[in-house]
Order: structure tokens, then C-alpha cells, then sequence
């Protein structure tokens, strides 16, 4: 997802209300969602929805009497919205169940004893006007759409889920709506029937399991382009009518590319198309399984390059964050750090080390400006509990900057070892961020807790200054770390430019508050520079003595 923040999530994170001291969100570990099916009507008459949503799942505990779902009733800001269960129904029972639908869960009991290993399915019949998650309104050229927007849990406001990342599922998708509208969905078309009363069924299957938040729907009048497939993907644009020529041409680069590079780096595709979509419903872009939303202007026929990134980093998604999810928000930065990291790395592939190595850099002062506000702030959340404050900046390019350090760490071949494997284990999946270290230790062979300790678990960076002096054949370092936090730990490259110009590279190792490093430099310095490399995320000065 291309960063948003709101105005309420930059205050809580001011104020520092962050974390909790325990998950509220109410798990269901004995049981496990496996399919849905949502069955929805939409008109121009009104914007009030009508559903019917069957769930597929399997009960995982003999000790389970009754099925949570997240589904948003009226909200007492605005009565005229939220979502009316008129049924539950368990298929193959003949009477309706009794079930509660307050404080945003509809409870229904099961029909009958729980056996582990027992598939059930649930009918659930519904209607109303979303307050969020499902935007019907005007796009840019005053043409009336409907466009999902669940990130990060509004999808409870329209479609009745367990709307949380740990418990994925397979989707159909049916769409009765007027037949002047096309429909975009998860996965591959499956039916398109005009039904001769002027409305049109359109029928989307998502084969493979994702998370509540990155469900899509898309209606509105478009104009579709089916691109060059990529090795057999469905490859499509979905642009509004109005904006054919100029959003046909935007998104035919680089997307391509893109896939071919991170196939080949990462691991195959997860899903069975791409489709890059515009919407009214997201600023900036949002991440949709298989189908992606950009918002209104992001159809601009220049091809910018801003917009070129933006593609980039929604389809790096695809693999970080849809396919291999975090287990929890706390883990968030799995998801944008690993989407942001990745656009970095296809600059590298498509322009360049110093392209990369630029935008890295770039983003340096944030990082310190944020840290001196917020000087505790930890990537990965303690137990979130107010989404909200779920997403920063900080989390985007802080989280680049670790994998960046990880890679510099591991070197190139491991780290892109360990990332294949993670991806190979976790696709489909979910993921912590203790996964992500198993998987990079045994890819490397060593003890990384030191190193996710100090980036992920607490806040802060490095700062360190220095001076140096040469005499008969030593270079002498004395390097101090002055930030406010803890000491870090840290190899450290040192580049010695002598006086006949050629450079080399050293290596220091970082443990102390203060230390001096001493080194066999034959030929009298000019120059002297730290992190030469770019690969640890610091501030630094170094001036001789």
C-alpha cells in the first residue's frame, strides 16, 4: 500500500499510543475459515447493498460452541449506515439459527456438537448502506462507482469475515449490478451473463487463500485492456472509460518488467492475474490480491515516474504482505517494508546501484527527525490494539533500511538465498518476524538475534563520530557512538584513499560506545570515509587529527 496516514493515527502515534498491553482482537483458534462466497446487489437507486455470504470453515477444537464474524452494524455516529442481518442459516439445518449481531460481531451458535475436523457452512443473509470499506460515489468524471477500501479492517463494514490478516481464505465473488457497469474481483472471471432486466452478473473465483483486507471490488463503467500475458498471467488494465488512451499506455510499463524481475529474484507469482485497476476508493495504491487499486489520478498519460513507483511497490505486494502475510499487525512492517525494500531493489536492477542507493539516502533525515519525536518508537508493534496507528513512514522506510542493513550483513547471494526460502515456506501463508530471522540465520549459518534485536525491537539508530591519524604504516580510528539509545552492534566498512589515489575497503566491527581501531595502511591517507558502501542506516562524521 502506498503510505496514508490520517490525521488520528499521527496524533496517537505523538502522543505515543501505540501499543497496548495485551492483543484485544478476539481470535478463533478453533476455528478456520477455508472459502467464502458473496452474493451481492448493488443499484443505482439506492446505496444500500443486499448480500447473502456463505463461509466455508472447519472446526479445529471439540470445545467450540459458537462462530464469530466481524460485521458493522449501526454505528452511532450515523444510523442511515451499517449492515442488518435478517438470517443465519447453518446448511443442511432446516430452521434458521438463533445468532447476535452487537458491537460490530455477529455470534452464531453451531447447530450441533463440535467434532475436530468437522466442515461447516454458514449462510448469511444481510443488507445496508456501508459506512466504509465499500465507497459508492462519483469518480473524477462525475460517473457514479462502487470500490472497495478495507485496509486495514474495513472490510466487516460490507462484507460479514473474520477481518483480521491471521486467518486466510479462497473467494468467490457474484456481482448483480446494472449492466451499464463492468466488474473487477479477486482471481479469474468465471461468468459475465446479462440477464434481460437491464443487469448484469459477474462472477470472480480467488483460488488462492488471502487475508480480509486485500478482497477487492471494482464497478463502474471501464474501459479494459488484456495485455501480453507474462509466462501464461493474465496481465489487464482497468482504467475509467474516459481515461483509455492515456491509462493504457501508463500502466503498460513497467509491469512486465517488474514480474520478470521479481519472479526471478523472489520466487513464481502467487496468484493466477494481474490487473492494475483505477478507483476512486484509495490515494495512492492498495495492494488488492491479484487485482490492484490506484486512485483517480493516478491515470495521467506521462508515464511519471512517481506513478512508475507506485506500480512497483503495489506489485511487490503481491508477494510481501498478499502471499506471505503477517500473523499479526504488530508485524506490519513485513508487508511495507518489504514492499518499499523491494521497489529499491528492481531501481537497482532497472537503473542502477546509485539510483538505489540515492533514494535510500534520501530518506535519512525522516528517519532521524521522526526518531528524535518518537525515540521509542519499535518497527515491530508491541501489541497493537488501535489500528489506526497501525501504519507510519517510519515503517515503510525504516523497514527498508533493515533488509538493506540484513543484505550488507549476509551478503548479496545469502540474503537472496534466504528470501527465496522464506517466500517458498510462508507463500499462502502467514509469517512473524521471528519466521523471517529462522529463516535468514539458517540461510547464513549464524546467530542474527542481535541484529533483529537492536533494528526491530527498539528504537533508534546509529550516529557515530570520528577521528583519524596515519603514522608509519597505521591508520588509527577513534569512532564514538553518540546517539541517545542503546550501543549498537555493527560492521562497519572504513574507505582508506591513499595518496596515490587508489581506495580499499576495511572492515570494522561496532560493540562499544567508544573505541579506536587501529590498521596496516602502508601508503599515507587523503581520505578517509565510514559506510562507504552505504549498508547501516547512520549518521556519521570523521575528520583527522
Amino acid at each position: 500500500m502506498n503510505f496514508r496516514l490520517s490525521v488520528s493515527a499521527a496524533l496517537l502515534v505523538a502522543t505515543g499510543l501505540t501499543s497496548a498491553v495485551a492483543d484485544t482482537f478476539p481470535r478463533q483458534p478453533g476455528v478456520d475459515v477455508l472459502h467464502y462466497r458473496f452474493d451481492l446487489v448493488l443499484s443505482d437507486e439506492t446505496d444500500v447493498i443486499t448480500g447473502e455470504a456463505t463461509i466455508d470453515l472447519r472446526l479445529l477444537d471439540s470445545a467450540v460452541s459458537d462462530f464469530v464474524l466481524d460485521l458493522i452494524g449501526e454505528p452511532s455516529d450515523d444510523p442511515t449506515t451499517g449492515m442488518m442481518v435478517t438470517q443465519a442459516r447453518w446448511v443442511g439445518s432446516e430452521n434458521s439459527s438463533a445468532f447476535s449481531h452487537e458491537a460490530g460481531k455477529l455470534h452464531v451458535p453451531l447447530a450441533s456438537p463440535a467434532q475436530v475436523g468437522d466442515r461447516r457452512q454458514l449462510e448469511v443473509t444481510y443488507s445496508g448502506t456501508p459506512a466504509t470499506g465499500l465507497i459508492i460515489g462519483e469518480n473524477k468524471h462525475g460517473r457514479r462507482c462502487f470500490f472497495s477500501d478495507n485496509w486495514p479492517n474495513k472490510a466487516r463494514h460490507w462484507l460479514p469475515m473474520v477481518d483480521h490478516p491471521y486467518d486466510k481464505a479462497t473467494a468467490d465473488m457474484v456481482i448483480t449490478a446494472p449492466s451499464h457497469y463492468q466488474a473487477i474481483s479477486n482471481g479469474l472471471l468465471v461468468e459475465e451473463t446479462d440477464l434481460g432486466d437491464g443487469r448484469r452478473r459477474t462472477h470472480w473465483r480467488q483460488s488462492v487463500p488471502i487475508a480480509s483486507w486485500l478482497y477487492a471490488l471494482g464497478v463502474a463503467p471501464f474501459a479494459v485492456d488484456h495485455r501480453t500475458p507474462f509466462r501464461g498471467l493474465p496481465v489487464q488494465t482497468w482504467v475509467f472509460a474516459e481515461d483509455r488512451d492515456a491509462g493504457f499506455d501508463d500502466f503498460a510499463e513497467p509491469t512486465h518488467h517488474v514480474l520478470e524481475f521479481f519472479s526471478d529474484y523472489i520466487g513464481p507469482f502467487p496468484y493466477e492475474k494481474l490487473a492494475n485497476v483505477q478507483s476512486n476508493s484509495v490515494s495512492g495504491g492498495m495492494e488488492s490480491a491479484t487485482a490492484i487499486f490506484y486512485d483517480d489520478d493516478s491515470v495521467t498519460g506521462e508515464r511519471s515516474s512517481r506513478w512508475q513507483s507506485v506500480v512497483v511497490h503495489e506489485i511487490a505486494h503481491q508477494w510481501w504482505g498478499n502471499s506471505v502475510t503477517e500473523a499479526d499487525w504488530d508485524d506490519v512492517w513485513l508487508s511495507e517494508g518489504f514492499a518499499t525494500y523491494f521497489t529499491l531493489l528492481f531501481t537497482e536492477h532497472a537503473q542502477g546501484r546509485d539510483a538505489m542507493v540515492a533514494r535510500l539516502e534520501s530518506n535519512l533525515n525522516s528517519i532521524f527527525e521522526f526518531q528524535e519525536r518518537h525515540p521509542d518508537y519499535r518497527l515491530v508493534h508491541d501489541n497493537l490494539d488501535d489500528m489506526r496507528a497501525v501504519l507510519t513512514r517510519h515503517i515503510y522506510i525504516k523497514g527498508a533500511w533493515v533488509l538493506h542493513m540484513l543484505r550488507g550483513v549476509l551478503g548479496d547471494s545469502v540474503f537472496q538465498s534466504g528470501i527465496r526460502e522464506y517466500y517458498r515456506l510462508y507463500r499462502d501463508a502467514n509469517a512473524s518476524t521471528r519466521d523471517l530471522r529462522q529463516v535468514m540465520e539458517e540461510a547464513g549459518n549464524v546467530d542474527l538475534e542481535w541484529f533483529f534485536e537492536q533494528w526491530l525491537y527498539r528504537g533508534g539508530s546509529l550516529v557515530v563520530d570520528g577521528t583519524w591519524s596515519w603514522s608509519e604504516g597505521v591508520l588509527e580510528l577513534e569512532l564514538r557512538q553518540t546517539q541517545d539509545s542503546e550501543v549498537f552492534r555493527m560492521p562497519l566498512g572504513i574507505e582508506i584513499t591513499g595518496e596515490s589515489g587508489d581506495a580499499s575497503v576495511e572492515t570494522v566491527q561496532l560493540d562499544q560506545r567508544s573505541e579506536v581501531f587501529r590498521l596496516q595502511v602502508e601508503e599515507p591517507p587523503i581520505g578517509v570515509r565510514l559506510n562507504p558502501r552505504h549498508e547501516v542506516l547512520m549518521k556519521s562524521t570523521l575528520e583527522p587529527r
